[in-house]
C-alpha cells in the first residue's frame, strides 16, 4: 500500500515523497480514504501510530479543492494545535493556487485550537463557527483528561448540524460517550490495535527529514490570543502564496526540535 493508492493528490504525494515517508501507517491507510469520501469517522488509536497525519494529509486536498470548505480542528492542548498548523504548512507546499480575482471568496479557513480558548474567541465574536464544514476532534479522551469536555460541548452547540465529523480517541471512555453521540450519528468506526503504537517511528518524521530551502526556516511562535502573527507560520514556508488560510493559533508555542508529529 502506498499514499497514491489512498486517493491523495499528486501535490500532496510529492511533499510526502520529499520527506522520505514511503509507506502509510495502518491508521493512515484506513482513515485517509474515508475522509476524502466525506464520511463521518470515529477512530480509536494508540499514541504514535500516525493519526495526526491521517487527517492532515486529506485535509490538505480538501483545503485546496475547487469548493472552499471551513475546517475546525479541536485539539487537546495548544502545543498540538501549533504542531498541526506547522504540518499543514509544510505538506501544502506543492499545491498550486491560481491567482484569480474571485479567489478570496473561495478561500478555505482553518481554525485550530484547544477548547477553552477557542470558546473564548467564539464568545467574543472574533470567529464564526456556524459555517464549519469539517470538524476534527483530536483527541476527545485527552480533552476529557484536561477537563475540557464542558467547553467542547459549548463549542459543538455553535456548529452547524450538517458537516463532516472526524473524531479520535486513544481509548473508549464512558465519560465521553454522551458527547460522542452528539457529534457522530452513524460513523465508520476504525480501531487500531495497541501493537501499532509507535508504528510511525518506522517512517521518517518531520523533524528527521531534510526539507528544502523554502521549508528549512523555523522559529519560535508564541500566541497569547488570536495572533496576527499566526499566518507567519505558513508565510515562513512560503507554501500558500496569496491564499494563506486563516490559521488561529491560540496560546501556542512552536520550537525547533519539538516532538515529532504522528
Amino acid at each position: 500500500m502506498n499514499f497514491r493508492e489512498l486517493g491523495l493528490s499528486e501535490q500532496t504525494i510529492k511533499a510526502i515523497d520529499e520527506y522520505g515517508i514511503t509507506t502509510p501507517t495502518t491508521v493512515q491507510a484506513d482513515v485517509i480514504p474515508a475522509i476524502l469520501e466525506g464520511r463521518d469517522i470515529f477512530t480509536i488509536a494508540p499514541a504514535r501510530c500516525g493519526k495526526t497525519m491521517s487527517y492532515v494529509l486529506p485535509l490538505l486536498d480538501i483545503i485546496n479543492g475547487k469548493k472552499a470548505k471551513n475546517i475546525l480542528i479541536i485539539t487537546a492542548n495548544s502545543q498540538m494545535a501549533v504542531k498541526i498548523s506547522d504540518c499543514l504548512a509544510i505538506f501544502n507546499k506543492y499545491h498550486e493556487i491560481a491567482a484569480k480575482e474571485d479567489d478570496a471568496a473561495n478561500e478555505a479557513n482553518v481554525i485550530i485550537g484547544a477548547p477553552d480558548l477557542l470558546l473564548d474567541v467564539a464568545e467574543n465574536s472574533k470567529v464564526d463557527l456556524s459555517q464549519v464544514d469539517v470538524l476534527v476532534v483530536d483527541d476527545i479522551n485527552l480533552i476529557k483528561k484536561n477537563k475540557q469536555l464542558d467547553n467542547l460541548e459549548k463549542i459543538l452547540a455553535m456548529l452547524p448540524a450538517q458537516k463532516q465529523n472526524v473524531v479520535y480517541t486513544n481509548r473508549r471512555s464512558k465519560e465521553t460517550q454522551e458527547i460522542l453521540s452528539k457529534i457522530l450519528q452513524t460513523p465508520a468506526e476504525i480501531k487500531i490495535d495497541k501493537d501499532k503504537e509507535k508504528e510511525v517511528d518506522n517512517s521518517v518524521s518531520i523533524s528527521e527529514a531534510k526539507p528544502n530551502e523554502n521549508t528549512a526556516k523555523t522559529s519560535v511562535v508564541a500566541a497569547e490570543t488570536i495572533d496576527e502573527e499566526a499566518v507567519a507560520l505558513a508565510d515562513k514556508y512560503k507554501t500558500f502564496g496569496s491564499h494563506t488560510p486563516k490559521f488561529i493559533l491560540i496560546k501556542g508555542i512552536m520550537a525547533q526540535g519539538e516532538d515529532n508529529i504522528n
